[in-house]
């Protein structure tokens, strides 16, 4: 893509080139995920979206659909430290932060050293997080916040990048601790992964059922990563868009007065102002990953429905008649996009 003077004039060249670099560094890394991954093209855009803003991403979907492949796959390309932590009803704290452990050294004494839990990783997959206690789920939101864990009263940092999937299965409910907002509100993304379409299960049958599957190649490292995350913050944004997005998030909330009169009796609490941070940062990162040098109406569209549906908290009245938060956001996108497409 050709640099254009009205596109650049608020990126500096430099940046401009490493916008370049990430597009192409992000279609080597989705075409190794491609290898082994059949069809779920938006999936891994939003992965990596996430990925690339600094946010965390809660896959929702039904067993079977390769979200725990698909996380692990992604750590490989990616040349980041990974680690996998099953998410059970006896789970505490310290499995997943570390804990000390008295030591013997020289000299015959013993100390206390800390050893490290699952949570230093640069990619955490948190497989079925809604199975672990309120406890253990409160270590979680410090971790994914503050990028660091505190135990026994000490404070340890989490090496960057430090990037959180965590899986629900949406049909099996016994035995589980529903995440609570507060929780909900630290995830970038709600990630919905579908079925596949019936040649993609085709395809999936046959890669699955014959040789080994193969290596991945590395497409980028940790300093690389993190590099890239702060080009994102870097990509320029139109004043309107960050209206906007603002806009978009006010109107989820049914207490306000802006929000249109068919949502109010659907909708029990909307999202906060954190949803606002995300739609511009999901929207410059995927804005780097598509090769464009500032923000675009497409871009906060496309995040629109990720970072907002898990912040939507619908009432009953919709519930009974089968409305989703997930409608509730697609028909607010669509109407107040038209609008100010209208306007403009």
């Amino acid at each position: 893509m050709p640099i254009e003077p009205s596109q650049t004039d608020t990126l500096p060249r430099d940046d401009a080139a490493a916008i370049d670099e990430l597009r192409a560094a992000y279609e080597r890394l989705s075409g190794e995920l491609g290898r082994i991954i059949v069809g779920q093209k938006e999936i891994i855009e939003q992965l990596a979206i996430c990925l690339f803003a600094g946010g965390h991403a809660l896959l929702m979907g039904v067993p079977g659909l390769a979200k725990t492949l698909l996380v692990r796959r992604l750590g490989e390309t990616l040349a980041l430290t990974f680690s996998r932590i099953q998410f059970t009803p006896d789970l505490m704290p310290m499995d997943i932060t570390g804990t000390d452990i008295l030591q013997e050294v020289p000299g015959g004494k013993r100390v206390f050293e800390f050893a490290k839990g699952p949570l230093f990783a640069n990619i955490v997959l948190a497989d079925e997080i809604n199975r672990a206690p309120s406890k253990t789920q409160a270590a979680m939101l410090e971790a994914m916040q503050e990028h660091r864990v505190t135990v026994i009263g000490r404070t340890y940092p989490l090496a960057p990048p430090f990037f959180v999937l965590a899986t629900q299965n949406p049909i099996e409910q016994e035995g589980t601790y529903p995440l609570p907002e507060a929780q909900l509100d630290r995830f970038m993304f709600l990630i919905q992964i579908d079925y596949p379409s019936r040649d993609e299960e085709i395809e999936i049958a046959r890669t699955t059922t014959g040789a080994a599957s193969p290596l991945l190649n590395e497409t980028m490292g940790g300093d690389q990563v993190v590099a890239y995350q702060e080009l994102v913050r870097r990509v320029p944004v139109p004043e309107h868009l960050y209206a906007f997005a603002t806009d978009l998030a006010r109107q989820t909330r049914p207490h306000n007065g802006e929000s249109p009169a068919w949502l109010k009796p659907l909708v029990a609490w909307g999202a906060g102002p954190r949803a606002v941070q995300y739609l511009v940062l999901g929207a410059k990162a995927r804005a780097a990953l598509h090769g464009s040098y500032l923000v675009r109406w497409e871009d906060v569209i496309a995040v629109a429905e990720p970072v907002l549906t898990h912040r939507v908290i619908t009432t009953f009245t919709a519930e009974s008649d089968g409305i989703t938060s997930r409608d509730v956001v697609r028909r607010l996108v669509d109407e107040l996009g038209r609008d100010r497409r209208v306007r403009l």
